[in-house]
């Protein structure tokens, strides 16, 4: 009789690791040291060290790190953007930035000048400083691949987590869903938008800087007001960050569907190549949760500075989970980006 086939395990298909078992490789690390206050774990958008002979906050630096891979275009803007969002999430002012930019051949000086324009045009907007990283073209990428490292300092006297919300707090979210999955299917799967509307979509192409997928004003206004926690929601939209939150926080979120904020550009395009709005690419959305005393008047003072927030649902004790009008979210597998453009 043969031996029974050795079991083969399928291959991971393009975009972030399966949930399980980033909980299983983070799981595996070793005992953090001390100086580790906030270490890596799913959900949490960055880590926090202590860098200063002190104990306190001012003694902390928070640093994230974040590749640019699903789109060859503005990677220099996103790369500063997206990470600065994951460094203000945590409560942190953006402050230095390092970039490994690798480019395909046949680049021109004149594309790496436009690149790193673009790069130092979003390091003004804010309000850090390009202090180090490396350049090169190799024939491993066949697009330019930015990968970007921030490292800030908390603004509000305290570090924000994910981790840190409780039952009984509001959720709010600030910004629509999807913004940047709209630019970047407005860039990259122009051929399959023809039958958009030119309106959506021209504000689908344009969502990078209108609405923007900035989130650092806001995130650091959410945490002078008393955020308990917040969350940077990017791969896997608006649906994987809801489940990163509950996960992180070890709590059940409740979600009102009717008043989840969409970027209707961004609907149109996603449902023009077949996209699940709820799990495309949602750099430019804040989910923050707060005291259920504070919440209503955090949101005011938001929308009063012009952040378009909105409650939309609570934190309830329970297994993680996410419920939208009461019924189960499934996690995506995957972002819907990736499943598209990136079929293979």
């Amino acid at each position: 009789m043969p031996p029974p086939p050795e079991h083969v395990e399928p291959p991971i298909p393009p975009g972030k690791l399966p949930a399980d078992l980033l909980a299983e490789l983070l799981g595996g690390l070793p005992p953090l040291p001390s100086d580790v206050l906030v270490g890596p774990a799913p959900g949490e958008d960055a880590c926090v060290l202590a860098v200063g002979a002190g104990d306190g906050v001012d003694s902390v630096v928070v640093a994230a790190t974040d590749p640019i891979t699903l789109t060859g275009a503005a990677v220099g803007r996103l790369a500063v953007v997206v990470n600065a969002n994951d460094v203000a999430v945590m409560g942190a002012a953006p402050r230095w930035f390092l970039a490994a930019v690798l480019l395909p051949p046949g680049t021109t000086a004149a594309d790496v000048r436009a690149l790193f324009g673009s790069m130092t045009d979003a390091l003004a907007d804010v309000g850090a400083t390009l202090v180090g990283g490396h350049t090169e073209v190799t024939p491993v990428v066949s697009q330019p691949v930015v990968v970007g490292q921030m490292l800030g300092t908390p603004v509000a006297g305290r570090v924000v987590r994910t981790a840190g919300a409780r039952p009984g707090d509001v959720l709010v979210q600030v910004g629509p869903v999807p913004v940047e999955g709209a630019a970047v299917l407005a860039a990259e799967a122009g051929d399959r938008l023809s039958a958009v509307d030119a309106t959506a979509w021209a504000a689908a192409a344009a969502a990078v800087d209108n609405p923007g997928i900035s989130v650092v004003d806001a995130a650091l206004d959410a945490a002078r007001l008393g955020a308990t926690a917040m969350h940077d929601p990017t791969e896997g939209g608006l649906a994987a960050g809801l489940h990163e939150l509950a996960q992180a926080s070890g709590t059940a979120v409740r979600v009102r569907g009717g008043d989840v904020r969409w970027f209707d550009p961004g609907v149109i395009v996603c449902r023009a190549v077949g996209a699940d709005p709820w799990a495309t690419l949602a750099s430019g959305c804040l989910l923050a949760t707060f005291p259920s005393g504070a919440a209503a008047a955090a949101v005011a003072a938001l929308n009063g500075r012009g952040r378009a927030a909105a409650e939309i649902g609570d934190i309830v004790a329970g297994p993680p989970a996410v419920l939208v009008d009461g019924r189960a979210l499934a996690r995506p597998a995957r972002d819907e980006l990736a499943r598209i453009l990136r079929p293979d």
